[in-house]
């Protein structure tokens, strides 16, 4: 080899380095936009950002002290749902996913009104309140999330095992109701009380309720909370499994809610010590529930997102079955429609739920302990209502929704779940609510994996409140206190008005009508066909008659 080709061949190399030193730099060139794009952003996360993230990106707004969780503190560089490995930074695709998307059953929106440059300009605003963006050595990498096998028996089995054996259950409890019993002492890294996902109510995940979207999850974790990622923990087909076995445990429909609850009649006697068994023939209705937000004492973020019912009736009861997802059975303390909250505690937002002991409280909330962290007992219990006009409405107008008004009054059934029985109350506003117990209403309470069940009674005709007939519709609406989250009088989760309606227990079959009038004009028809055939008979003999008989001369 000459000189001349040796010079050459390492020219070449020097020339490739460059080529593949260049590549590198510029894949790891950090991708926040132009100066344009970020400015173009700024006004934009000003209008409708700042409120609650802050004006420096801190999660201070003038919002915060009501938002839970807390909203993101962009300066800390550390965001929930990303393509990217824990601890890492998102992508921008990432943070315009999640602007757009939202997050659901949270303060945070989607934004599908934006068009897709001021989703993009918003995304690479937010990259400017963490330095860590600028820095090429930080650049996000995506993880390898492959495509999703598909479910099986046997997939689901294995997660359920792994989801066990893995400490899920601690946070997330045993059937993914939110009920672990570490579940009321989770706390994000700076400290806010935090709540593991219910499982079972996979419309309220955050990032997306898709397997692909459980996968990704469980393989990125959420930064700066205490789940964790998996990616090098578990491997790929370990990870599907329990995704799978979390899929398994939700309805894929999402929460169905309606307006409307169907009262079933029922031949033998409703007897409460039968429990849910007695409501097997009445169809499931769920409703949102939601903060109460316009009267003094506001809860913004109740625990409880929703509630199912389910109504039956004989001949001389009418009976509801009320379930809704507890984190904990709070029995202790007391509760009532009409405790009223400090002003401090409403002005001072969102208090804190049952918190650790002072020496757990300092203990790192990400410490995989072989103990479970229980919290202590709530000062207050929780309870359950429901409530219906005091008079069955002649028109469209219903009584005030929170606890009726002066005008229209509201027959409350109220269950402390502290209590063995429900009390009644009589509601003329939040600001009126007064003890009404005439005896009425009875009923049974029961809390299992993370779910309570309430039944209430009461006869069709009660000494207070309106009568319940068959073939009607009634206006009802419910309410939930978490005595964890110090819920109580017009703090808690409640819904607006729906409609129960009474089933008559011998619905006219429609056949019967048919039927008889199918019946009715067949005669008609075979009565018309008959005259008519008589008339063209009667005719025919007419005309032949006339062609028989002998006819007049002409002139005659």
């Amino acid at each position: 080899m000459t000189t001349r080709q040796i010079a050459r061949g390492l020219t070449l190399a020097w020339l490739a380095v460059l080529c593949v030193g260049t590549g590198l730099a510029r894949a790891q060139s950090p991708d926040i936009g132009t100066e344009a794009q970020r400015e173009a952003g700024k006004v934009l996360y000003m209008k409708l950002c700042s409120q609650c993230h802050g004006e420096k990106g801190d999660g201070a707004g003038y919002a915060t002290p009501n938002v839970l969780p807390k909203p993101r503190d962009f300066t800390s560089g550390k965001f929930k749902v990303r393509t990217t490995g824990s601890g890492a930074l998102p992508t921008h695709q990432d943070l315009v996913n999640i602007i757009r998307k939202g997050m659901p059953y949270t303060s945070m929106p989607s934004w599908p009104g934006l068009s897709e440059e001021e989703v993009s300009n918003l995304a690479y605003f937010i990259t400017t309140f963490s330095a860590d963006f600028s820095n090429p050595e930080a650049a996000p990498k995506p993880i390898d999330l492959p495509s999703a096998p598909a479910s099986t028996p046997e997939s689901i089995e294995t997660g359920k095992k792994l989801y066990e054996e893995n400490g899920c259950i601690k946070c997330h409890g045993t059937l993914g109701r939110a009920d672990g019993p570490s579940a009321l002492t989770l706390k994000d890294e700076a400290g806010n009380p935090i709540r593991p996902a219910n499982l079972t109510h996979s419309w309220t995940f955050r990032g997306g309720s898709s397997r692909e979207d459980i996968f990704r999850t469980m393989s990125t974790g959420f930064n700066g909370t205490p789940m964790p990622s998996y990616l090098e923990a578990l491997p790929p087909e370990q990870r599907w499994a329990i995704t799978d076995f979390i899929a398994s445990l939700s309805d894929t429909n999402g929460p169905g809610y309606t307006n409307l609850i169907v009262a079933r009649p029922v031949q033998d006697p409703i007897d409460l010590a039968k429990g849910a068994e007695s409501f097997a023939s009445a169809p499931v209705a769920r409703f949102p529930l939601l903060g109460q937000i316009t009267e003094p004492g506001r809860s913004f973020h109740p625990p409880a997102t929703s509630v199912t019912v389910q109504a039956i009736y004989d001949a001389e009861s009418i009976a509801l079955l009320v379930k809704w997802h507890d984190m904990r059975a709070d029995k202790t303390g007391k509760n009532s429609p009409s405790l009223p909250i400090p002003p401090e505690e409403e002005a001072g937002g969102e208090a804190p739920s049952a918190a650790p002991a002072a020496s757990e409280t300092e203990a790192d909330p990400f410490a995989d302990t072989t103990e479970d962290t229980v919290a202590p007992p709530a000062e207050f219990s929780d309870a359950v209502a429901v409530q219906f006009p005091v008079a069955v409405p002649a028109g469209a107008r219903k009584p005030y929704f929170i606890f009726g008004d002066s005008q229209s009054s509201v027959d409350l059934w109220f269950f402390d779940l502290a209590r063995n029985e429900p009390l009644q109350f009589i509601g003329r506003g939040s600001g009126d609510v007064a003890v009404n117990d005439a005896g009425d209403v009875t009923g049974v309470a029961s809390y299992s994996d993370g779910e309570w069940s309430v039944i209430f009674r009461r006869p069709l005709r009660a000494s207070s409140g309106a009568p319940f007939t068959p073939g009607q519709f009634m206006p009802i609406a419910l309410s939930a206190w978490d005595g964890s989250a110090r819920e109580r009088g017009n703090k808690r989760a409640l819904s607006v008005w729906y409609s129960l309606y009474m089933e008559p227990e011998t619905v006219p079959s429609a056949a019967g009508p048919m039927i008889r009038t199918a019946l009715i004009i067949f005669g008609l028809e075979l009565a018309i066909i008959g005259w008519v055939r008589s008339r063209l008979r009667s005719q025919a003999r007419n005309e032949i008659r006339g062609e028989g008989r002998p006819q007049p001369a002409m002139g005659s």
